[in-house]
């Protein structure tokens, strides 16, 4: 039997388990859990870390179980890689195990400037939007109010993990009283899954990998370290930091069930993940990763590239303690996949996530209405918090199936946006465009994405990059070295190709209304405090 990788991917809405073999890339076998998010204000979204590491433990017996079935043994499973949701910031008691608030996700923006405390035992989500008055507090602290951190590679933003990680301090209780008695642990969603399935308080590893610290702006993405200067300006104790190690290398082995004694080898937050899964290791090769949100990266090769259009310069990955990182340049896209669910849980226009490509479909067509879901305000390359979802171009005529085309339009825009900055700031425009993600599945998205940016995509037909890409860097780890990742020995991965089939003026219209629609969008929700009519404070 040739050797199995097996990867954890631990996602916004689920946590995954699956395996690889290491020599086709194939997918032998997997497990999905789903994950319950809890909204406890508007605009915080969070999760429970212990129900994170229930759903990883699940998914790794039951697939177990799975192999045994298939007559596969699972010692053929030689390490295993983990993948993450990016930003998202949990804190827990390195005595007792236990975390110490719920994980805060990446979009957590609070709008309200009157925060009270919450009670303890969970962790902030990176959809999570409480920490808009503590980034315009670090704005004002910052020379020349510049939001916009060179060492970071990262504006100033509700998005990463250190501004939720100063909320947690300056808001819980049990976060500072952990701190001052120098129990606290902090991580992004990788560190704590490895150090609870490593020993958790019994010895367990507190690491992360270049790729997750290089999103928390805590890291000098040009000295691969931890910032003095900068967890000074946080007000962050280092000490409660994870030790930053490359993307692919031995952190710890498995402590307990089905697979102890197995190596944790790789470790990628999930756009990187995707990045190495789609195999664009080459400088100018990019992915659009359509999930929750949107993630387009593009390989930027062994320097930093600072962007002047609003995008990100992030780590890409580092394939070995004795290797060069790769850096590359993202743009994110805060609702993709979430406006079909929007439209489904919300507004009852779907009765199931499929059924908008048929909606769409029958239509054939916007008829002039755009929509721009900017719920959480607007990502790359506008880094606009104050925007607000807005649908303009309304008429009598306008049905459920217009919204539904322009609801998949949205997506397409803002991944145009995104390339259009890309393309600007490399001074190389990209040929063609590969794609990976849940929507991927909806081919009429594909057709339409391939329309507006006016160049091929090119979607893989095993569609799990993100698990695969962690699985390929545990498998090429010094000691584990079951995958070779040189460009002669990569896998062939068969793909499905969609052309561009409208011409170039119709695209460019239907881009500029696009982008009309977004400056109506701009600047509808502010901070300050205000009155309503009867001169009463509105409720926060």
């Amino acid at each position: 039997m040739e050797p199995l990788i097996a990867a954890i991917d631990q996602g916004t809405s689920s946590t995954r388990f699956l395996v690889f073999n290491a020599k086709t890339a194939e997918l032998i076998s997997h497990h999905q859990v789903e994950i319950n998010q809890s909204f406890p204000k508007e605009g915080w979204v969070e999760e429970d870390p212990k129900e994170i590491m229930q759903s990883v433990y699940e998914c790794m017996e039951r697939t177990c179980e799975k192999l045994c079935q298939l007559n596969i043994d699972i010692s053929n499973i030689k390490a295993v890689g983990v993948t993450n949701q990016r930003e998202t910031t949990l804190v827990w008691d390195k005595v007792t195990g236990e975390p110490l608030y719920n994980a805060i996700g990446g979009y957590n923006i609070l709008y309200c400037m009157y925060v009270s405390p919450l009670s303890s035992a969970l962790s902030i989500v990176w959809l999570d939007l409480r920490t808009q008055s503590t980034v315009e507090r670090l704005i004002n602290k910052a020379p020349g109010r510049n939001k916009n951190h060179l060492k970071t590679g990262l504006p100033i933003s509700t998005y990463f993990s250190a501004v939720k990680l100063r909320w947690l301090l300056d808001n819980v209780d049990e976060v500072q009283q952990a701190v001052l008695s120098e129990r606290a642990m902090f991580g992004t969603v990788d560190s704590w899954i490895i150090w609870c399935l490593t020993g958790g308080r019994n010895g367990g590893v507190h690491c992360t990998d270049v790729s997750n610290a290089s999103r928390t702006m805590l890291f000098n993405i040009h000295t691969l370290e931890w910032d003095p200067e900068l967890c000074r300006y946080f007000d962050v104790p280092m000490e409660i930091l994870p030790k930053v190690r490359s993307s692919s290398e031995i952190y710890g082995w498995m402590k307990a069930g089905s697979l102890a004694g197995v190596p944790i080898s790789g470790c990628l937050g999930d756009q990187s993940a995707a990045l190495v899964g789609q195999m664009c290791f080459k400088e100018g090769q990019a992915k659009n990763t359509y999930g929750t949100g949107c993630f387009l990266l593009r390989n930027t090769g062994t320097k930093p590239v600072v962007s002047e259009h609003g995008l990100l310069t992030t780590v890409a990955y580092k394939l070995g303690k004795d290797e060069p990182a790769c850096y590359a340049l993202e743009g994110s896209v805060a609702i993709a996949g979430a406006v079909v669910r929007w439209l489904k849980d919300n507004m009852g226009i779907v009765q199931s996530s499929s059924e908008i490509e048929k909606l769409a479909a029958a239509a054939g067509t916007s008829y002039g209405c755009y929509f721009v879901p900017a719920f959480s305000g607007l990502y790359a390359p506008y880094w606009e918090p104050s925007a607000r979802g807005i649908i303009c171009g309304l008429t009598q005529f306008t049905n459920r199936n217009h919204l539904a085309f322009a609801a998949l339009e949205a997506v397409c825009f803002q991944t145009r946006e995104i390339l259009d900055a890309m393309n600007q700031d490399s001074g190389v425009p990209l040929t063609q465009l590969q794609v990976d993600g849940g929507m991927t599945s909806n081919r009429l998205l594909m057709q339409l994405q391939a329309d507006i940016l006016c160049i091929p995509v090119v979607r893989p037909t095993m569609s799990e990059t993100s698990a695969l890409g962690a699985a390929m860097a545990a498998g090429a780890a010094e000691g584990v070295e079951v995958w070779n990742l040189s460009p002669d020995h990569l896998p062939h991965v068969s793909s499905e190709k969609y052309d561009p089939q409208i011409n170039s003026d119709e695209s460019e219209f239907r881009f500029a209304r696009w982008k009309k629609a977004v400056q109506k969008a701009m600047n509808w929700e502010t901070t300050e405090p205000c009155c309503n009519t009867n001169g009463m404070k509105p409720q926060c």
